[in-house]
């Protein structure tokens, strides 16, 4: 999409800002919002297996319309259709963004270049699903003849992330004889603490990274190559990769178990439901556990597609982001879950939407003129009331998402204390807090004053089924490209990230340069990068 004017001359634009003023008003504070007859029923949807409630955010029907309006002027639900059949909407790149395609279930053609990914996307799946078994059932085995319990899984950022938050997520059905690792951060530690929880012969090692270069990757499939070989193993026969076709991770002459391939069209943070998380998701869950999965993301994704603008889960709540974002000023948002296997929930969003719409240009080049992308961070429920709620309640004001699961993996425990139970309780909290920070307290001290007019938004889920968990990545996924149409931004290049990783390749040159001449004296480099880089070099020798 290539707006014809910045998006603040855009009428629909200026009279968002101005209803925001009356948004401010006092009489709007969200205690009498929330008041209004049929709040609920009006403010809160419910689709594809997940019920949306957004009667605590500070809008009304006026401020929906005129989001809706905003919509409509973008054309983003064109561009999202533009999105999923294929067509070229990472301009920067020149790719496309067939996230959604890695789980689909029909027999609908996606042409790219004229050529139909879908068979290609199905062969995948199917391989996973045959590597799977053949592990599950000990046909294929480490080089000692030990069955494989032990997965880990060695990738950066996107590569890790989605799959960690669904694994976390899905533990309570992972089979009894795998164990998952993460071997994300470069960090020595990380990779000491893996070495010691493991049993080497009875582990297979996945590395994932599309051009297998990745600085932190490769020197950590370095460490475990060479840690295994230490232990008199074959690497050949414990390793596993997922990369691009033909990448060095690809190649014949440095022989593994089985390699499979990513897409250029499916970008890192958008890649769970590809064979980023499918190898060391059907290992660890079993191939029938990833399959609901997908199918869940898939049933989403259908739903963000379909729905009219009005009903639709994820294009709602990118409109009332962005009303969050750039009328109501907000910079940040919290995602708290009240489900501890959500926890991972939150870094993978904060990776999701962040290196997305973290953009300060539009799609043609221009200064976006305007704010994009939100401060993401969360932590489960009850434990974000015991460590930043306070800020929440008292401090800078910060929208929120809460998630409820109505029922438990582990609902036969049902101790009474206080006249409830664990998930009652658990329960309790959810209802009070987003009732808290949006009606606040009078109170004459003014240290025991709650301010109140604090927005939230509460997102149900019936239980942690594998389906259950494909709604919510494909509900977050869609929420993030749906912000990224209003604004006009590209959510699918990364640039911003490149930087640093190139000032980091100069100072590595340098401090290879120190470990092969230990009278080199990093003369040639800056006073402070020196001043560290001698820090380092006194007392830690290799």
């Amino acid at each position: 999409m290539k707006p014809s004017s910045p998006i603040t001359d855009l009428p629909e634009w200026k009279s968002l800002k101005k209803h925001a003023g009356i948004i401010n008003r006092k009489n709007n504070h969200l205690k009498c919002l929330i008041k209004k007859k049929d709040r609920l029923e009006n403010f809160s949807l419910k689709g594809a297996g997940i019920f949306y409630d957004f009667s605590r955010q500070r809008v009304d029907a006026q401020a929906m319309m005129l989001l809706l309006s905003l919509a409509e002027a973008r054309k983003i639900k064109k561009c999202f259709k533009n999105m999923t059949d294929g067509k070229r909407v990472n301009n920067t790149e020149k790719r496309e963004a067939l996230h959604t395609a890695s789980r689909s279930f029909s027999d609908d053609p996606i042409p790219v270049n004229g050529k139909d990914v879908m068979p290609e996307i199905i062969s995948v799946r199917n391989k996973i699903k045959k590597f799977a078994s053949d592990i599950h059932s000990g046909k294929i085995k480490g080089s000692t003849g030990k069955a494989f319990r032990h997965i880990v899984v060695i990738g950066i950022g996107g590569s890790y992330l989605g799959p960690e938050f669904v694994a976390s997520s899905l533990k309570h059905l992972a089979l009894k004889k795998m164990k998952i690792h993460f071997l994300s951060n470069v960090d020595i530690n990380n990779f000491g603490e893996i070495a010691a929880a493991i049993d080497p012969e009875s582990t297979i090692w996945i590395v994932i990274s599309k051009s297998y270069t990745t600085s932190e990757t490769t020197a950590n499939t370095n460490q475990a190559y060479q840690f295994m070989k230490q232990k008199g193993l074959d690497p050949a026969k414990h390793f596993a990769t997922v990369t691009s076709k033909g990448s060095p991770g690809d190649d014949p002459s440095n022989p593994v178990i089985a390699s499979f391939h990513m897409f250029d069209f499916i970008g890192g943070r958008y890649s769970v439901t590809s064979a980023v998380g499918g190898v060391p998701l059907a290992l660890y869950l079993g191939y029938d556990v990833f399959e609901r999965f997908l199918k869940g993301a898939e049933e989403m994704d259908i739903h963000a597609k379909a729905a009219q603008a009005d009903v639709n889960l994820p294009l709602v709540a990118a409109l009332i982001s962005v009303w969050n974002n750039n009328f109501l000023n907000y910079p940040a948002q919290a995602i708290i879950p009240y489900a501890s296997p959500l926890s991972k929930l939150a870094p993978h969003v904060q990776q999701l939407n962040m290196e997305s719409n973290g953009k300060y240009v539009t799609n043609d080049g221009r200064p976006l003129g305007v704010t994009a992308g939100t401060i993401i961070f969360g932590e489960p429920g009850t434990n974000a009331q015991h460590s930043f709620f306070q800020l929440a309640h008292q401090g800078r004001p910060f929208p929120i998402d809460f998630i409820g699961v109505i029922k438990p993996c582990y609902g036969r425990y049902k101790s009474i204390s206080k006249g409830v139970t664990n998930h009652q309780e658990l329960w309790a909290n959810l209802i009070a807090q987003p009732a808290a920070l949006s009606s606040g307290k009078d109170d004459p001290d003014a240290s025991k004053y709650f301010p109140g007019n604090r927005p939230s938004s509460t997102i149900l889920l019936d239980d942690l089924a594998p389906e259950n968990i494909g709604r919510l990545l494909s509900f977050y996924e869609a929420k993030t490209v749906y912000e990224a149409f209003i604004w006009g931004i590209n959510p699918f290049d990364q640039y911003g990230v490149e930087l640093g990783k190139k000032l980091a390749s100069g100072i590595r040159s340098k401090m290879a340069e120190k470990n092969k001449n230990p009278d080199y004296s990093f003369e040639d480099a800056d006073p402070i990068t020196r001043f560290y880089l001698n820090k380092l070099s006194e007392s830690y020798k290799i």
